[in-house]
């Protein structure tokens, strides 16, 4: 059955597009999720006469999908997770905390779904991701996790301390020896 592609579908084509595809998964899918339109005469003219504006919607995601995969193969993002004695996580770094994490550092909408975790992100350290912005345009992400206490606890200054407190007493001796 001949279709015509309104919205994107991965590994089938973009919008425009003219596909076959069997008549069980249009009529179930396709056609009843809005991805599609029956390729009859009328939807075919109606298509040739839209061409110009689906290329420029085309040319205006690739845009900015390359504008995306710049701004995200910059820089690493950092997640903070909880972490145990021998470096393991509780649990592990989801495709949403990775999005989430993109949103706060790069103030970029990334749909969790487009993130591609090759292995599970389960340990501290340095790990390569995947973000599939458009069609072929993929980016890399370096997402570097840490330990949630240790990035939290405040950093001390024990020998400005140590000095404070080793002046007192010596004041404190020093005067009760003047009072004897």
């Amino acid at each position: 059955m001949k279709v015509i592609l309104l919205k994107e579908l991965p590994g089938k084509g973009g919008e425009g597009d003219v596909i076959d595809v069997a008549r069980g998964f249009a009529n179930n899918f396709l056609l009843t999720q809005g991805y599609a339109v029956l390729a009859t005469k009328g939807n075919l003219k109606q298509l040739e006469d839209r061409r110009k504006n689906i290329a420029k919607r085309e040319e205006v995601r690739i845009s900015t999908a390359e504008e995306t995969k710049a701004a995200l193969e910059n820089g690493e993002i950092t997640i903070e997770a909880k972490v145990g004695d021998e470096g393991q996580l509780f649990g592990s770094i989801t495709s949403q905390m990775i999005a989430d994490a993109i949103k706060a550092a790069k103030d970029l909408e990334v749909d969790r779904r487009r993130i591609e975790i090759a292995k599970a992100i389960k340990t501290v350290g340095a790990h390569e991701v995947g973000v599939s912005l458009y069609r072929e345009i993929r980016a890399a992400v370096v997402v570097n996790v840490v330990d949630a206490e240790a990035a939290q606890a405040p950093v001390e200054e024990p020998a400005e301390e140590a000095v404070e407190v080793a002046e007192a007493p010596a004041e404190e001796v020093a005067a009760e020896q003047a009072a004897e």
